[in-house]
């Protein structure tokens, strides 16, 4: 039996997708536990096709495993249904796919809200993807949602939509002046759509139990990362769920005992999409460089990240707050060809150290990196098979990454490929 946790140790984007693509021969379940179709995952498989998933679990691209979307996640039945169209139309098979009946619908009012209340805060606006995903888990936490189990009963799911648009009206008219939504239309518009996943509809947490007690592997996929948990994150430059490990029990309906191993997904350098503080942010030519070659841009968004080194602090942070096991390290290919390479091993704050991160949000809006240097490399590390394969000087800089996160760097991507991973310690 083994439940396995994977989680961005950052702010999302450290490459979740390539991890879940490594494992998937070993596992037979896949589970999407938090988040919405404001994250994504790009896979690219040996062939070299390349895949951007969204809502559905990366585990859909190999053969055989079962995939779930479970009760934490925020559905948009529409990108769902052209997530499945486009995995289909490239002769993916996704019958396999299943949906938990408590997923909450993600519904046209919550993205009409979310995009008219970011426009209205300005320039102290979060840097929402405007998807509707926070008034989503608003209404989920508020008792007025819609999950997905609603749809398979027309009355109550119109009772519903019509009792959320009481209110929903009133803001977007009389706060926004917007023009109000027609119940009917919306209720429609998505029992139309529900025709072409209802029959995906679940009751999945029995299923995911029965699967583990069967001595089968399942993987719980986090979308974002750490430091944009809504709890943990650098709030409230966050997104509204829990993405961190202890939010894979909670979104799965696994209990948290059955979780044997915590996966965080480690970045080389350190990367950010929308607002928010970011101490290693550069605004120089190596933030530039750093975006090019690592093609920094956002897969769901297509919004540019931003740019920085390594971060330690935010790396031993998301160590103790996910209690990670081991770490997959991506793009270190990208820092090949530098003479050297800077680590953040502390802050400064008001003109004191912090190894720690700061406890107020103005502590961390006014920390400035501390750094160490390692020596770089220039060689070409994308067909390294072995740890000993790599730059005395590359493999330096990973074993110190590994000292200062605090837990054992277990897989190394050196390439976007799927056979571009050095592995130095079994996962599975």
């Amino acid at each position: 039996m083994a439940a396995i946790v994977l989680i961005g140790a950052q702010w999302g984007d450290e490459g979740k997708g390539k991890a879940t693509d490594l494992l998937g021969e070993k596992l037979q379940w896949v589970v999407r536990y938090q988040g919405g179709n404001n994250a994504g995952h790009t896979v690219v498989l040996p062939n070299g096709e390349t895949f951007a998933l969204h809502l559905i679990p990366s585990g859909i691209l190999t053969p055989g495993v079962n995939n779930v979307i479970g009760n934490g996640v925020v559905v948009d039945p529409g990108v769902l249904l052209t997530e499945l169209s486009g995995l289909e139309d490239r002769d993916v098979d996704t019958t396999g796919l299943m949906i938990s009946a408590d997923a909450h619908l993600l519904m046209p009012y919550h993205v009409a809200i979310d995009k008219v209340t970011e426009r209205f805060l300005g320039n102290k606006k979060i840097g929402t993807t405007g998807r509707g995903i926070g008034p989503c888990y608003q209404d989920k936490i508020a008792r007025v949602g819609v999950r997905a189990a609603d749809v398979l009963d027309e009355k109550i799911f119109a009772q519903k939509v019509e009792a959320a648009l009481e209110l929903k009206n009133q803001i977007l008219v009389k706060i926004y002046n917007r023009r109000a939504l027609e119940p009917a239309q919306v209720v429609d518009e998505v029992l139309t759509q529900a025709e072409g996943f209802k029959h995906r509809i679940a009751n999945t947490q029995p299923l995911l139990n029965e699967a583990l007690e069967r001595g089968e592997t399942v993987l719980l996929e986090g979308s974002q990362g750490t430091l944009l948990d809504v709890d943990h994150g650098t709030y409230p430059y966050v997104t509204s769920s829990n993405p961190t490990a202890g939010g894979a029990a909670v979104g799965s309906g696994i209990g948290p005992n059955k979780i044997t191993t915590v996966l965080g997904i480690l970045k080389a350098y350190t990367t950010r999409v929308g607002s928010g503080p970011f101490p290693t942010e550069l605004f120089d030519e190596w933030g530039e460089y750093l975006a090019k070659t690592g093609g920094e841009v956002g897969v769901t968004t297509g919004r540019a990240r931003r740019c920085g080194w390594f971060d330690a602090v935010i790396a031993r942070y998301a160590t103790r707050i996910n209690g990670i096991t081991d770490y997959f390290l991506t793009k270190l290919d990208v820092l090949s060809s530098l003479d050297r390479v800077p680590i953040c091993v502390a802050y400064e704050v008001d003109g004191e150290r912090v190894d720690e991160m700061p406890m107020t949000q103005t502590g961390f809006h006014h920390a400035k990196p501390v750094y160490e240097y390692m020596p770089g490399w220039w060689e070409d590390i994308s067909q390294c098979k072995t740890f000993d394969d790599l730059p005395k000087t590359a493999q330096d800089y990973v074993l110190r990454l590994e000292e200062l996160s605090g837990a054992h760097i277990s897989c190394i991507g050196v390439g976007p490929g799927r056979d571009q991973t050095i592995v130095r310690r079994a996962i599975i």
